[in-house]
């Protein structure tokens, strides 16, 4: 499988983008994801490859820290982690975001 690049037209511009990279897995991911894989979201679109149910259950995280969102329980507002809905083989994402200039 490729990587997914989604572009759509329209809609407000989002002042961050954010990308989405595996820090740690243990077990056997069905999906396939090792530590360094990455993905990026604009606000507009999704480059790279994602596991169907992680993206799923990380969009909230990911869209708040799209457009701005300062979530009280993180120690670095632009940085969340996520973990794999899989406790079996579990993957463990950092959630980070960037200012666009």
């Amino acid at each position: 499988m490729g990587s997914v690049s989604i572009k759509k037209g329209g809609g407000m511009k989002a002042p961050y983008r954010v990308e989405v990279k595996v820090i740690e897995q243990k077990g056997e991911c069905e999906f396939g994801h090792r530590v360094g894989d990455l993905v990026k979201f604009d606000g507009e679109g999704i480059d790279g490859r994602i596991c169907w149910h992680s993206l799923c259950s990380m969009m909230y995280k990911v869209h708040g820290m799209l457009y701005g969102a300062d979530y009280p329980w993180l120690n670095d507002k632009n940085v969340a982690s996520h973990p794999c809905p899989d406790f079996k083989n579990p993957v463990l994402y950092e959630i980070r975001r960037f200012k666009v200039e």
